[in-house]
């Protein structure tokens, strides 16, 4: 599946849904993301942070880890909720996470909360070059 073929809307009401949830007590910068897998199953997930710095998780981890126990082994699809002006793309190690489950064309959806999809990208213009599954 990919954006052409369906609407963004379930992932981006999933991710939305699981930025509501986020524990962000700290830096006060909700995250939401949800996981489209190859089965078709959504995943979401959000970032929880800890006093004990940086023993927090990202949205993305928490999705991909949902994905995974729950026996989707691949990323058709991401997106991201957040809050800011810039988009709020992954961090460099949720790019290798996704990059881990996807591949170079896995598309990857930024939404702003209050002004909606801010830009799509592939895994491969955030993290040229990864190394992957392949290299083994």
């Amino acid at each position: 599946m990919n954006a052409k073929t369906h609407s963004l809307d379930p992932l981006i009401a999933s991710a939305t849904e699981a930025y509501h949830h986020a524990y962000a007590p700290y830096s006060r910068f909700l995250v939401g993301a949800a996981v489209l897998d190859e089965h078709g199953v959504i995943h979401s997930g959000c970032n929880v942070e800890n006093a004990a710095y940086p023993s927090g998780s990202c949205a993305e981890e928490q999705a991909i880890g949902s994905m995974v126990a729950q026996g989707g082994r691949r990323i058709c699809e991401i997106v991201i909720v957040g809050r800011s002006e810039a988009p709020v793309t992954p961090c460099g190690a949720c790019r290798q996470r996704i990059r881990e489950f996807g591949d170079a064309q896995t598309q990857i959806h930024v939404v702003d909360l209050d002004r909606g999809l801010q830009r799509s990208y592939t895994i491969e213009e955030l993290l040229p070059e990864a190394f992957g599954p392949e290299n083994f």
